[in-house]
């Protein structure tokens, strides 16, 4: 035989070999991912009271454009201990090539939809070409909090069940993680080195819940626009609908209005001119709306505010005051700032939308969400009464309520001692332009934390930063330009350096705009302070590149 026909034997057999080898290791990982379907978990091994876990599906997902990496796809379902209660669904996603790591995935609004953990993470403001985190190796997992919205004649109408209500308050998220850890040692003989939770809005809230209810659990939270003090921002929200409904409708051309006020008095207070309101802080104290008032007080036209509506703008950016502490000795709801009135997904949007806020108030109707949400939240979880009418809501009234609801849902707890103790680590980041919660309160909250703990024991294991000019999404434009405000950071690659490698993030990050195709090219740069620092303009140099700011202390 010559050398030439035994080289090709030989590759001949290697190529038969590696691809009975690649058939074989394809065959055993489908197996081993099918055969999680009908493993049982029981009560036992959740921390919290259920009636034990099932997973009724697991499927073996090969790799594809939008997940780059072959996973086990499980799902299943958390048994309540009230037989009344909905179950708890699950996803937990078991990548082939596993990194040692979770993530479990926050939910967002009322809950009651499938967290799958399979795609990037919403409202974390990842830049286009980041892989999610399962591409990344992370073992990933969600839930729905407990309840499904689809079997809901309202999304709030699960909270009139106790032990639902319990679930979408923490239960659920740490039910789901003892389930996910227990799947992930099952497929891997080993549980994760370090579990994280990331999450925005609603999930922001879980992942601080976590921190402060079960710091033994999590070495991590990425927490963005947190509805931190749950209870004062739904009552805020309800608050913000009634003085609509007294006059205070702001529509489509007196939002522009407010914010060509808001401009001219802040814009330069952060030493340019760039229609984003860089000094948040100090804009509150320096923009008047009664600059904007009609002469005599009536609603005379577009180039001006009646009184009705200037109350509505002052109220809106006034703290809601509680007639007694709730958790934590919280005595008030932050008023919210100002900025981006009129950019999508802002003021327009949360507050005035369409048309004014009346009751009922259905999903679709055009009427703004604070109200949407705040006025079911007060209707099912405080007066536990679907036709209660809100306009007529005083906290005095409900006043045990209001405190129980209120030590469920409110992570404000100031007291992270525990989760820092075991070497956890928080990151926080606020959007100043935000209406769907008021970044204030998550100032508050660090602020808290602060008093508590003192300076240097927080600046060892928690870091707020804030974007100015972006809305409770993430994303934001110029007032003056309409050019999008740079939002894409990985806050998810800077925990997991800090927990591992002991880096914290630095004082100043750099967020970027990026084109919406590959290959994503930066177009504009700008740094993310930590608080309390804001970026202002340097008075020199391209001002979309970040090397033209400095953060300074207001």
């Amino acid at each position: 035989m010559t050398s030439r026909r035994i080289r090709a034997v030989v590759v001949a057999a290697i190529l038969l070999t590696t691809w009975v080898l690649v058939a074989t290791a394809s065959r055993d990982a489908a197996e081993s991912c099918t055969g999680l379907v009908g493993k049982t978990i029981s009560a036992s091994a959740i921390g919290l009271p259920s009636t034990g876990a099932s997973v009724r599906s697991a499927t073996l997902v090969h790799a594809s454009a939008s997940i780059s990496v072959e996973y086990c796809k499980v799902l299943g379902v958390i048994s309540p201990v009230d037989p009344s209660a909905p179950d708890i669904s699950f996803q937990v996603n078991l990548p082939a090539v596993w990194n040692g790591k979770a993530v479990q995935y926050g939910g967002g609004g009322f809950n009651g939809t499938l967290i799958t953990g399979d795609t990037p993470f919403r409202g974390l403001d990842v830049p286009p070409d980041m892989p999610p985190p399962l591409a990344q190796g992370y073992a990933t997992f969600g839930t729905d909090s407990g309840h499904q919205v689809s079997t809901l004649h309202e999304i709030q109408a699960f909270a009139l069940n106790d032990e639902a209500l319990i679930n979408f308050a923490y239960a659920s998220y740490k039910k789901a993680h003892d389930v996910a850890v227990t799947l992930i040692a099952s497929r891997y003989d080993r549980v994760p080195s370090r579990v994280y939770y990331l999450g925005g809005s609603e999930g922001g809230r879980e992942g601080l819940a976590m921190a402060q209810r079960f710091p033994a659990d999590y070495d991590g939270v990425v927490s963005v626009v947190p509805v931190i003090s749950w209870v004062g921002l739904q009552t805020a929200g309800n608050r913000s609908g009634i003085v609509q409904q007294k006059g205070g409708w702001l529509s489509a051309n007196k939002l522009a209005l407010l914010r060509k006020g808001v401009l001219a008095a802040c814009d330069n207070l952060d030493g340019l001119a760039d229609g984003i309101i860089g000094n948040y802080e100090r804009c509150g104290s320096v923009f008047d709306a009664a600059t904007l008032r009609c002469p005599t007080g009536g609603d005379e036209g577009d180039a001006c505010l009646s009184d009705p509506q200037l109350t509505a703008v002052n109220t809106l950016h006034a703290p809601y005051e509680f007639p007694f502490s709730v958790a934590n000795g919280v005595k008030a709801y932050p008023g919210f700032g100002y900025g981006g009135e009129d950019q999508p997904g802002g003021l327009s949007a949360w507050v005035s939308a369409a048309r004014p806020a009346t009751f009922p108030s259905p999903p679709g109707s055009g009427q703004g969400q604070q109200w949407y949400y705040g006025n079911g939240a007060i209707r099912y979880f405080i007066a536990r009464d679907p036709m209660f009418n809100p306009l007529e809501y005083s906290p005095d009234r409900y006043a045990d309520r209001v405190r129980d609801i209120s030590r469920l849902m409110d992570s404000t707890d100031p007291d992270l001692a525990a989760f820092a103790a075991r070497g956890g680590k928080l990151i926080m980041k606020e959007n100043m332009a935000d209406y769907a919660q008021s970044p204030f309160a998550g100032i508050a909250y660090y602020k808290s934390v602060v008093a508590r703990m003192s300076q240097t024991a927080v600046d060892r294991f928690f870091r707020l930063y804030v974007t100015p000019g972006t809305n409770h999404g993430g994303s934001g434009v110029s007032s003056t330009t309409g050019a999008p405000i740079p939002q894409y950071v990985d806050l998810l690659g800077l925990l997991d350096a800090w927990v591992e490698k002991g880096e914290p993030p630095a004082d100043a990050l750099i967020q970027t705009s990026r084109t919406t195709t590959p290959p994503f090219i930066v177009t504009a740069s700008r740094p993310m302070c930590r608080y309390p620092n804001f970026p202002r303009y340097i008075g020199s140099g391209d001002p979309n590149s970040a090397s033209s700011f400095s953060c300074v202390s207001p």
